[in-house]
């Protein structure tokens, strides 16, 4: 029968794991002749230690994490009017093509919506899908009204029309109080004709009542305020 001599000298292997077991179950010392795999075992996990230990680390901090993905992030843009038929829908038409002609599809997320939902779910208007397309613009979107998360999916909210602005802050301060939201989202809140340079008309008239020369109006006040914006959004992430 093998027995270990007092005098052996064995090497000393720190941070032994502790054996459960009860008292139905004989004890098992990490060197015992009924546990001769126990000093290999040991021996492994002492090296892995010692291993991980030598390894250097990867550290991603909060400012290289919020970095990485503010780079990756597409810059969104909601335009709204009133029922999401008519001036929001082009809006949104206007600036995808402009962006899709710049082959910048991936930067940017791009909707629309009204301030009421007496259209939800219906499609633009034909007037105003008409006119669009006779510009080389499609108009595909379906109505829905503006909602909560919107300020804080968006980094960018663009109303037609004075009234249009003073119905999403409303909005804001109504939802402030049952929603979480951004404390900064009322500045996410412009108004469309403030990027427009050719023109100097300040609201985006609509066009729902009048003929077709409003549509075509309305176009041209988009086409001008979306190229504009579409550039300082781009000078600004380039900067």
């Amino acid at each position: 029968m093998m027995s270990l001599c007092t005098n052996s000298i064995l090497p000393i292997i720190p941070n032994l794991p502790v054996t459960h077991f009860n008292t139905k179950t004989p004890i098992l010392t990490p060197f015992s002749p009924q546990n001769p795999h126990s000093f290999n075992q040991s021996l492994n996990l002492f090296n892995q230690r010692l291993k991980i230990k030598q390894t250097p680390l990867t550290i991603i901090t909060s400012s290289m994490a919020s970095t990485a993905q503010s780079e990756e992030k597409p810059f969104s843009v909601l335009f709204v009017c009133l029922g999401n038929i008519c001036r929001s829908p082009a809006a949104e038409g206007v600036f995808t093509n402009l962006v899709q002609k710049r082959n910048l599809s991936s930067k940017f997320v791009i909707d629309s919506a009204g301030t009421i939902n007496y259209h939800e779910g219906g499609p633009a208007d034909s007037r105003m899908r008409a006119a669009s397309k006779r510009r080389g613009i499609e108009i595909t979107s379906i109505s829905r009204p503006i909602r909560p998360s919107d300020f804080k999916e968006f980094d960018l909210i663009l109303a037609m029309d004075r009234q249009n602005k003073e119905d999403i802050l409303a909005a804001l301060e109504r939802w402030s109080f049952t929603e979480t939201l951004p404390a900064d989202a009322h500045k996410k809140v412009q108004l469309m004709c403030s990027y427009c340079k050719k023109h100097d008309e300040t609201e985006v008239p609509d066009p729902y009542y009048g003929g077709a020369q409003g549509f075509e109006k309305v176009l041209d006040l988009l086409e001008d305020a979306c190229e504009s914006l579409l550039e300082s959004i781009v000078d600004k992430s380039s900067s």
